[in-house]
């Protein structure tokens, strides 16, 4: 399996210097996985920021799973709402804050859904920070929200949004997980995505249950030495930071209210996400949209996908509405002309 390793960039190394205060203060503590970043520090931001997950109630899979301890082929225990975290300094530098990536993720015991496969690795991510020194999680907000939807496939419809946005800058966000499939929805109404396969009907909030710290690639913790396995492609999730600058420009460029597409401009209509509770205007507009300004392949195919809540004419739907006129009135000209009535 290709596994990577993320560089020591300059924008990281500016990191590491934000947050040299913070391990100064933790310098005490046991750092189990070498990061720089205390056990206890680790423990309590996955905690602070730990998400709501909305899982299908009849699940094919049920709900995210526990796996054995110290074993390297990834072997379920339980099937008990288990949620697995890994915790590192960031990549970005946030203006001399301290900043830190947390991964969140929710493993399963198979992909059930459409092409399914045993084992399913799935994850959201956030970018927190604090004032330097801060060394317990008093302090930490929340900067951006990252969440997986069929990552690195052709159906990539992965998005990015502020926490703010999300409401979600103190605590963890609401995620919604697709039936069968696992995908990561920053809000309901996306759960149609994924190349028409995904569904979020009948969804229940999962109950809280552990948070495993899993440590980083090289050093894992708590048993958790299934990481590396071939089976799945969790080292490389661990290996890689979900906030590079490319997307996060690209979304500072929209409205505050908006999500984004983590891979805007990849395939047809994948541009721009709007979700906002101030409106419910449709802002679908064809090729003088903004979607084309920051698609990042310049598709002018690509069309905003209007989530506002309470809004039912939004693009796709309007698109379905049209056909569906267009069809009755067919329909009903070729009935008549056969004496239907």
């Amino acid at each position: 399996m290709r596994r990577f390793v993320r560089p020591v960039s300059l924008l990281m190394m500016a990191a590491l210097f934000s947050t040299a205060g913070l391990r100064r203060a933790a310098a005490q503590e046991p750092d189990s996985d070498q990061d720089g970043l205390s056990d206890l520090l680790e423990q309590a931001l996955l905690n602070q920021f730990a998400p709501t997950f909305m899982v299908e109630r009849h699940d094919c899979s049920r709900v995210p799973a526990e796996f054995a301890r110290d074993l390297k082929t990834p072997t379920v225990k339980a099937e008990d709402g288990t949620i697995y975290g890994q915790v590192f300094p960031a990549n970005a530098s946030s203006g001399g804050l301290a900043t830190a990536e947390i991964h969140f993720y929710h493993l399963w015991g198979s992909d059930c859904g459409r092409h399914g496969h045993p084992l399913d690795t799935e994850h959201v991510a956030v970018l927190v920070s604090a004032p330097s020194g801060v060394a317990e999680s008093t302090g930490w907000k929340a900067i951006y929200w990252y969440a997986a939807a069929h990552e690195n496939t052709v159906c990539d419809v992965s998005q990015i949004a502020r926490a703010s946005t999300l409401h979600a800058a103190d605590h963890g966000a609401r995620v919604w997980i697709s039936a069968g499939k696992h995908a990561s929805y920053l809000h309901e109404r996306l759960c149609q995505a994924g190349c028409g396969a995904d569904r979020c009907a009948d969804m229940v909030e999962l109950q809280p249950g552990k948070i495993v710290n899993l440590g980083e690639a090289g050093h894992p913790m708590n048993g958790s030495d299934f990481i590396a396995a071939s089976e799945w492609p969790l080292m490389e999730k661990m290996s890689n930071t979900n906030f590079p600058p490319g997307p996060i420009a690209r979304l500072e460029k929209l409205p505050g209210t908006d999500i984004a597409w983590y891979n805007a401009g990849r395939h047809p209509a994948q541009g721009i996400v709007a979700v906002s509770s101030s409106t419910r205007q449709v802002i679908a507009s064809g090729a003088q949209n903004t979607t084309s300004a920051i698609s990042s392949a310049g598709d002018s195919t690509d069309k905003a996908i209007s989530v506002a809540q309470a809004n039912t004419g939004n693009a796709l739907g309007k698109n379905y509405k049209h056909t569906r006129h267009a069809l009755g009135v067919t329909a009903k000209h070729v009935g008549k002309a056969l004496g239907v009535t």
